[in-house]
């Protein structure tokens, strides 16, 4: 058997400053709607709470919405779930918060792989790209 890790020889020498961190999990619309409602309240709970992070798990656009597998939206599946990343990172702007987003195997525009890759968005604006991160699944968060 491996040999035990040995215990750290120098610890930490102040505590680190308190952070909150607001985690969420999706699908962010009701099941007769692809509307992303619960995803605005959400947006604004964000606004009025001010997270240090907010850790946004998928699916953003599920595979198994009635919508999705009837094939009944407006736009492409890239396109609707571009269409939800603005809508979150527009309307969390004013709160500053970080913005960690991590895939699901249910995301229906994603790669359906395990381990998922992270989502790729090219066109975050160039103010956002400090405070936005698009994580693999699974992935090791260091916060702070």
């Amino acid at each position: 058997s491996p040999k035990p890790l040995s215990i750290p020889k120098t610890l930490p020498s102040a505590p680190a400053e308190q952070r909150m961190v607001l985690v969420a999990c999706g699908p962010y619309t009701t099941s007769d709607s692809i509307a992303f409602d619960p995803l605005t309240d959400l947006i604004e709970v964000i606004v009025r709470d001010r997270p240090d992070v907010c850790v946004l798990f998928g699916p953003f656009l599920d595979a198994k919405h009635e919508q999705v597998e009837n094939c009944q939206l407006l736009g492409s599946f890239a396109e609707v779930f571009k269409l939800c990343l603005k809508m979150i990172i527009e309307g969390t702007r004013s709160a500053g918060s970080q913005l960690v987003f991590v895939p699901s195997l249910r995301d229906v525009h994603h790669d359906y792989v395990y381990p998922q890759p992270p989502f790729l968005f090219p066109e975050l604006p160039k103010d956002d790209r400090p405070r936005v991160h698009f994580v693999s699944e699974p992935c090791t968060l260091d916060v702070d």
